[in-house]
């Protein structure tokens, strides 16, 4: 399943549980991340703004060097700790900080990845940061990767249209009708028939090209000792040559497509 899940064509990364219980995060991509802190550095500006005006008669120059230091180094540990790993930009964006398997951050992993903002501005404008996202999977920045976070989308939140679009719901997928069905002759396990079938959920925005190399590493392994349907016999099998996602398209028919037969896995 890590296989399709984890491709740079979708971003989407599927996840599984210890209980066995299976489901996919989105992760926030680089715009709306940055939209979130520019958010959030409007409300650190503006509650520094306002006690300062409140205690210029009364506080020395000290205290507001605390203040910006306490503003600058807890603002998102304590908000992702105590506001469920949103921070006012996040919330409104409606993204938030998880661990990377999908579980509730810790104060530990928000420290760490928090304390490590100060890698991703060694260069302006925090393009360490942008270098690392855009060569992540899930557009992880470096304090991400060392603590083992991701920010993604909340259940509530409209996903982008990649992700929201009705080819990717699990009831139906009309376009495996065009392809011919396809028997494995051996046994699939469990993670390989849902690698499959995520991997057919997805196709429709993935294009013929990206399908058929993503395709490639498991159509290689499971070609050998395929077999086709009985509505299938005429010209498909030098259809299949030409095409690795005809492969994985085919068994997917066999098993999400409502097909029968003794010979299905």
């Amino acid at each position: 399943m890590k296989k399709f899940g984890s491709s740079p064509a979708d971003s989407a990364l599927p996840v599984q549980t210890p209980e066995g219980i299976e489901f996919i995060l989105y992760p926030a991509g680089l715009l709306i991340r940055a939209c979130a802190w520019a958010i959030d550095c409007f409300f650190q500006g503006a509650v520094l703004i306002v006690i300062v005006i409140a205690g210029s008669l009364t506080l020395g120059p000290w205290f507001f060097l605390i203040l910006i230091f306490v503003l600058d180094w807890f603002y998102h540990t304590a908000f992702d700790v105590f506001c469920r790993g949103q921070s006012p930009g996040k919330r409104i964006m409606g993204i938030r900080v998880v661990r990377g398997d999908g579980s509730p951050v810790n104060p530990g992993a928000s420290f760490l990845r928090n304390l490590l903002r100060f890698a991703d501005t060694f260069l302006f404008l925090y393009l360490i940061a942008f270098l690392c996202m855009i060569v992540s999977p899930g557009f992880r920045r470096f304090g991400d990767w060392v603590a083992d976070t991701l920010v993604v989308y909340t259940a509530n939140t409209r996903l982008p249209a990649r992700f929201s679009s009705p080819v990717l719901g699990r009831s139906g997928m009309p376009w495996l009708e065009d392809f011919p069905v396809v028997f494995p002759s051996g046994k699939l396990s469990y993670e390989e028939k849902q690698a499959i079938l995520m991997f057919a959920r997805r196709y429709p925005l993935l294009g013929k090209a990206r399908s058929d190399e993503i395709a490639a590493i498991w159509a290689a392994r499971l070609k050998a000792g395929i077999s086709t349907g009985s509505d299938g016999e005429t010209g498909i099998t030098d259809a299949f040559e030409t095409s690795a996602s005809a492969y994985i398209l085919g068994i997917a028919r066999t098993l999400g497509g409502g097909v029968t037969s003794d010979r299905s896995p």
